[in-house]
């Protein structure tokens, strides 16, 4: 009831401030990039002419759909360049999820005369986990390895977790909601050392972070272009030469019959085009995310008292934070960001519906009270400092805000105030 009226307060005050400020803001600061992504202009232009002048389908014979072919081929090859794979290494799908549960479920079926055991972690995506649960219903067994306060994999519980029967090893190159990155290089040895399959779920990661998949023993990695400018609805899953996996969607003969239906000539080329983008533009582009996430962080935690950063400090991406403030709500804390025009999240996007606190919150160790404070910011190369220290400057006034509207607050400054005396 309390949490209730609480939530009415800030509702209201929310109205009057978008009130205040005249409507719709002009300005949006867009700080949930790890959601999605804006288009590049570059991105749009190349796709344009794919639905209107080069609209043939790829799979037939006339001239006509020449273009459309090369145009796939050309970024077959810029992803397997980006990746050190072959071209016929990489196909097409429609994101990450689909990804993911190709990788997944096709591994699983394929090798399962050799065992039924996967292992994965407590705070992979939920395409990972959704799709483990549905295999564990299956015939499946899947052990989730812990991560340590940080998020970070423990690898000698990721030893001690295989088993002669294990056939596959799937941990997420970096974390969406907390930012980590993995020790991917050592799970992939420690993966081809025991003759296991690794699957990396790279949707955040890839684009972002220089990844090679021979050198970090990958066997099958997902990704999409939406986290990296490009189109929503268009992905792929690099599959190592060798494997027996079977097709995932049954039709046609499209993607070397792996994966059937008409491709969406348009999104792949808009996909070879952000890649190239970003591939180009990697250092540079981590470099200037990184000098403001340091200067977020800093600014942050050294002005907002009882807040904490999740993730680890260092080992994550350049463009991710993600605090906890403690005595406040993330949801109350979204609505009046957004309504002084900040978008932010308070965990992964393909779960801000639900009223449960972050799994991976939960999972490095957070208490519920705490997690269901969190904020999620993530930038762009094109967020200017500027708009980090109007953020800042916002958020400190809505904490402030919050807590003093909080009866835990409350008790904990009289409290406090008791062992002073």
């Amino acid at each position: 009831m309390v949490r209730d009226i609480e939530y009415i307060v800030i509702v209201d005050e929310a109205f009057n401030l978008y009130l205040r400020r005249g409507g719709f803001m002009k300005k949006v600061i867009y700080l949930d990039n790890a959601a999605t992504t804006k288009v590049r202009p570059e991105v749009v232009e190349a796709m344009l002419p794919y639905y209107t002048e080069y609209y043939g389908n790829p799979s037939s014979v006339y001239e006509f759909s020449t273009p459309c072919k090369k145009a796939m081929a050309h970024t077959r090859e810029v992803i397997a360049n980006a990746l050190g794979a072959k071209t016929e290494e990489i196909y097409f799908t429609n994101g990450g999820t689909e990804s993911d549960n190709w990788a997944l479920k096709a591994a699983a079926e394929a090798y399962a005369s050799k065992g039924k055991h996967i292992i994965t972690t407590t705070i992979e995506h939920h395409a990972i986990l959704h799709t483990a649960e549905y295999l564990a219903k299956n015939g499946y067994e899947v052990t989730y390895v812990p991560v340590d306060e940080n998020g970070s994999l423990n690898l000698e519980a990721l030893k001690q977790a295989i088993r002669p029967d294990t056939i596959l090893i799937s941990v997420m190159f970096a974390n969406n909601e907390i930012g980590t990155i993995q020790p991917i290089k050592e799970i992939g040895e420690i993966a081809k050392e025991h003759g296991i399959l690794f699957h990396t779920d790279a949707v955040q990661a890839f684009g972002h972070e220089p990844i090679n998949v021979d050198e970090y023993h990958i066997d099958m990695l997902s990704a999409s272009a939406h986290k990296l400018h490009g189109p929503k609805g268009v992905g792929f899953l690099y599959i190592r030469k060798g494997l027996k996996l079977r097709s995932f969607i049954h039709g046609g003969a499209q993607e070397r019959k792996r994966r059937a239906g008409t491709e969406n000539v348009p999104g792949i080329v808009g996909l070879g085009k952000c890649v190239e983008l970003a591939m180009a533009s990697m250092e540079e582009t981590k470099k200037k995310e990184t000098e403001l996430r340091d200067y977020l962080i800093e600014r942050v935690l050294s002005e907002i008292p009882y807040t904490r950063l999740n993730g680890h400090r260092t080992q994550r991406l350049s463009n991710n934070t993600n605090f906890a403030f403690q005595f406040i709500e993330g949801e109350s804390l979204l609505i009046m960001l957004d309504m002084a025009g900040i978008c932010g999240s308070s965990g992964s996007a393909c779960t801000s519906g639900s009223l449960d606190p972050s799994h991976v919150l939960l999972a490095i160790g957070l208490p519920h009270e705490i997690a269901h404070g969190s904020l999620r910011l993530t930038l762009s190369d094109e967020t200017t400092k500027e708009e980090i220290d109007y953020t800042i400057d916002n958020l400190k006034g809505i904490v402030e805000r919050l807590r003093s509207m909080s009866p835990l607050y409350e008790d904990f400054v009289k409290s406090r105030e008791k062992k002073d005396i």
